[in-house]
């Protein structure tokens, strides 16, 4: 019902990292902004392989209480909701006490109070808006390079080796349907806020940026004009059809530069002037509505 999209704080961060030098606090943040999300992909894969009839919600963010929360995916069957915790740790963790560390014995945020938190609030949510579900939360360790020394059984965890069993649990409670369930999805859907507070974006203004257009494929500003309509990538050897690389590349400085008009001076100089104004003209032309006339010609997306 909410399918998972790349989060945009990822979709930036990807273009910037293909366009400038990263600080190494930005570049570890991007690093693992990338790894969850791809645990999260697998978590979605997997879960969907179940063929159960709950209703699966991702990517949430729900304001309760005046506080702002975080929910990787909701999964609503007939009669209770699931709230997941998706982690794609990979190595060896152990626990002390309440605490948490990796193998070299650097401390790390504790999963399981992250997700307390969040269930507290849920909890609330779902109360405040007269349904009465119960609720299971969980962490799922997605990941099967993925080990935990010391945790105890009564922990709220589904390890990579008891995904299979966990999927047949969703399946057993996910078989009668009472009517109500697809109308708490639709209210969750309604209340989920768009606009995330947490995005942590790195500095960045059009002047620092590198220009040019990047590989669709390998992420590399090494592309030129290999033919009347192609472009090559001298990495990876990857051809693209010019036109459809340069709305790619639109796209992109729409995604960094929301602000900016789209002109074809502007769109030639991101483009890193590969082949010539003329014909970055005629795409926009042919994909855009024209506003203006003469110096003041610029382009906006289709109504």
């Amino acid at each position: 019902m909410k399918e998972r999209c790349e989060p945009l704080e990822l979709k930036i961060y990807k273009s910037l990292s293909s366009r400038m030098d990263l600080i190494p606090k930005d570049k570890n943040h991007f690093d693992n902004l990338l790894k969850g999300y791809e645990g999260e992909k697998r978590f979605d894969d997997w879960i969907n392989a179940s063929e159960s009839d709950g209703i699966l919600l991702n990517d949430l963010l729900f304001e309760t209480n005046n506080t702002f929360y975080q929910i990787d995916s909701l999964y609503v069957a007939p009669h209770t909701i699931y709230l997941f915790e998706v982690k794609n740790y990979s190595g060896d963790f152990f626990i002390e006490g309440e605490k948490w560390y990796s193998s070299s014995r650097l401390e790390i945020k504790s999963p399981i109070l992250q997700l307390k938190r969040n269930e507290s609030l849920f909890r609330r949510l779902l109360q405040e808006n007269k349904f009465s579900f119960s609720v299971e939360a969980y962490v799922v360790f997605i990941n099967h390079e993925f080990h935990l020394y010391q945790a105890p059984p009564t922990l709220p965890i589904i390890y990579p080796s008891q995904l299979n069993r966990y999927a047949e649990k969703f399946n057993k409670n996910a078989i009668a349907s009472n009517g109500v369930y697809p109308k708490l999805a639709e209210k969750l859907l309604s209340l989920h806020v768009n606009e995330s507070p947490y995005s942590r974006l790195p500095e960045y203004r059009y002047e620092e940026v590198r220009k040019g257009i990047v590989c669709g494929k390998c992420g590399k500003l090494n592309l030129s004009l290999y033919k009347k309509t192609l472009l090559l990538c001298s990495d990876c050897n990857e051809t693209e059809i010019y036109k459809e690389a340069v709305l790619r590349c639109v796209n992109e400085f729409k995604l960094l530069f929301p602000d900016k008009k789209i002109t074809a001076d502007q769109i030639d100089d991101w483009c890193g002037n590969i082949k010539n104004k003329r014909s970055i003209q005629r795409i926009l032309r042919e994909n855009f509505v024209r506003v203006g006339h003469g110096k003041t010609t610029n382009y906006t997306d289709v109504q």
